[in-house]
């Protein structure tokens, strides 16, 4: 039931369907975080999927902190 809420308010934030967010985790599941490949394959992907661009310089900086172990957390605090 909790994993529903926060499904839901993550969906309604950043209008993406609970599907794509769950084909998302599972594909996670799967990369290599200490992989920069996987990492910007990953990023490629959200980008893709939220209809955002990504600059070189902020997947630069989201590279580094996924590898430098600096991601928050507290999923409650993100959304």
């Amino acid at each position: 039931m909790q994993q529903d809420n926060l499904l839901d308010k993550v969906s309604k934030k950043t209008n993406v369907s609970k599907d794509d967010i769950l084909a998302l985790a599972s594909d996670l599941q799967t990369k290599d975080l200490n992989n920069e490949n996987d990492i910007k394959d990953f990023i490629d992907k959200i980008a893709h999927i939220t209809n955002k661009e990504v600059s070189q310089q902020q997947m630069s900086k989201i590279i580094s902190i996924i590898q430098n172990n600096q991601v928050p957390q507290n999923f409650n605090d993100m959304v």
